[in-house]
């Protein structure tokens, strides 16, 4: 059975999302065995002034926490929602959420255009996806993002084996590296024997890497 994990890089986000501070309140909101698994983002709500500010294109943004206690970093991705009756400079998501990554239901943090996140897909979803290979785009509806093109830049398998573009077809082997993906050399000319997985995807890849595709 097709379980895929896809990573949804946004280019352009890399060069303009800039944080802002807020206020992160939890109230109730759905926070239930989809969201837990992957298979869909959480929401986060604000209002229409927070929203134009931080622009988020497709809808998703990272929220990013310091725990009070540690100030240990927190990321957490979300999918956006508009409702101007909540204050300005205040975001609010999930309570049982935001008790799980923070332990408290009301903290400070700041928010900007995510320039990655992760959405797991299954079933009749990930089916068409088996048989594409690296560099194929496909119809970034799958992961939620209508209207958008996404581009298979790599992946691995259940090991942690890497697929590698220059590999044919779906196989596992021992090849010989000079360089990634599978093997980062530490001198000039140095080579290793890796196992690595080939450019088309199979049933026994669990992560796809995509890179959206702006024209």
């Amino acid at each position: 059975m097709a379980d895929f994990k896809i990573v949804v890089s946004d280019p352009e986000a890399f060069k303009i999302a800039k944080p802002v501070q807020v206020k992160i309140v939890g109230e109730d909101l759905p926070y239930d065995e989809e969201i837990k698994e992957g298979y869909k983002l959480p929401v986060a709500r604000m209002n229409k002034k927070l929203y134009d500010t931080v622009s988020p294109r497709h809808g998703v943004v990272t929220i990013r926490i310091y725990k009070p206690e540690t100030n240990e970093k927190v990321n957490i991705r979300c999918s956006v929602e508009v409702d101007n009756n909540i204050p300005d400079g205040e975001v609010r998501v999930s309570s049982g959420l935001l008790m799980d990554k923070t332990g408290s239901t009301e903290v400070e943090g700041e928010i900007f255009r995510a320039m990655a996140w992760q959405v797991r897909v299954k079933d009749d979803k990930a089916r068409p996806l088996i048989g594409l290979r690296i560099g194929d785009v496909f119809d970034g509806s799958i992961v939620g993002l209508k209207g958008v093109k996404l581009r298979i830049t790599g992946g691995s398998d259940y090991s942690g084996f890497p697929m590698r573009p220059d590999i044919m077809g779906g196989v596992k082997k021992r090849v010989l590296l000079s360089g990634p993906p599978g093997f980062r050399p530490k001198r000039k000319g140095e080579r290793r024997r890796k196992m690595v997985r080939g450019n088309t995807i199979t049933e026994d890849i669990v992560q796809i890497n995509t890179v959206i595709v702006y024209e």
